[in-house]
């Protein structure tokens, strides 16, 4: 979730939010910016990789910015409901020439999130440079 700049964005426009980041400074900042927006969300700290579920069939929406890890992505779709739409960005293995950290366990292999989501309707997909010194790919897809 990390600052809560999505979060709260989605909360004003009448979302119920509930956010989750391994860093409780970021949940910290989160919880202050919706404050300051005049917003409610919920948010947590969390280890995704240790002690963190997901509800299947819980979920109208789900977005992850900036954070890939593979064992999560079957939790995320199951967590959706049907109809529901997940909203994806993270880094591809492009990254790696910018002199960035390469370690491919971060890093998405072309074409691997369109896979991830191929049981999904893809709605929106884009994978390569965005800005200079950023490449990405980018999922948004409805769950059937």
């Amino acid at each position: 979730m990390g600052g809560g700049r999505n979060s709260v964005y989605l909360a004003s426009n009448g979302f119920e939010v509930e956010g989750v980041d391994a860093s409780s400074d970021a949940v910290s900042m989160a919880l202050k910016l919706a404050e300051e927006k005049e917003v409610n969300i919920s948010a947590r700290a969390a280890d995704l990789e240790k002690d963190f579920i997901i509800k299947e069939e819980s979920y109208d929406v789900i977005i992850c910015f900036n954070y890939l890890q593979r064992s999560l992505i079957p939790y995320m779709k199951k967590g959706l409901r049907s109809g529901g739409i997940i909203v994806y960005e993270t880094y591809i293995i492009d990254q790696a020439q910018f002199g960035r950290p390469s370690n491919p366990d971060f890093l998405l292999k072309h074409n691997e999130l369109l896979e991830f989501f191929r049981d999904f309707r893809c709605l929106r997909y884009h994978e390569g440079l965005l800005k200079e010194e950023k490449a990405a790919a980018g999922i948004v897809a409805e769950k059937p």
